[in-house]
């Protein structure tokens, strides 16, 4: 036998093993990336898992909304994801094909009763005004327009409208569910209200 085919017959005993591991292993490597790819949607697993990941990325989000919402008058539709409180609910935002970011969206120019509240009063005037809002938002065609930053990151200060209501934010003080606010200390609602909430 020709000396170049025991070297051959070597090698091949020599690599067996590891090409036999790598060919078994390889079909489960398949099925643990498909798996992975379809059951785990990446960033909603990096959201749960890492607040400072969230944080930025929401911070990230809002800012795109804002840079690029185009003039104040400009009207962009959302998908209400869900309402937060009287003044502020969640959206993905369209602004253009392909470029859909999520983001809170806090009314502007009114300040409602904060669901947090500091005594009976205002917890009830928060969840008639987060119901409040629910049902406008709930009318459909929701567009948000003159958008900008807002003083907390990860979120954006808009008007909004439905097909049936011109402005949100306006509807909300004309119902009484939102005073106006223009920026800045903003008082509590529980100046004429009864006792605090026990801590």
């Amino acid at each position: 036998m020709p000396p170049y085919e025991k070297i051959n017959a070597y090698r091949t005993s020599r690599r067996g093993p590891r090409r036999r591991w790598f060919a078994a292993a390889l079909p489960w490597m398949f099925v643990f990336c498909v798996a992975a790819a379809t059951t785990l949607p990446v960033r909603d697993w990096l959201r749960r898992s890492l607040p400072d990941f969230a944080d930025s990325q929401a911070a990230r989000d809002a800012e795109m909304v804002w840079k690029h919402s185009g003039s104040p008058d400009m009207r962009h539709p959302v998908d209400v994801i869900r309402t937060i409180d009287g003044d502020t609910f969640e959206a993905r935002v369209y602004l253009s094909p392909g470029v859909e970011p999520t983001t809170r969206v806090r009314l502007r120019g009114i300040d409602a009763p904060e669901l947090k509240a500091s005594c009976p009063g205002e917890l009830q005037m928060a969840e008639a005004a987060t119901g409040a809002l629910r049902a406008l938002l709930g009318e459909g065609g929701v567009t948000i327009f003159n958008i900008g930053p807002d003083k907390y990151s990860g979120r954006v200060v808009a008007e909004a409208a439905t097909r049936r209501t011109g402005n949100i934010s306006t509807a909300m003080l004309a119902a009484g569910h939102a005073r106006g606010y223009g920026g800045g200390h903003r008082n509590g609602w529980c100046a004429n209200a009864g006792q605090a909430l026990p801590k």
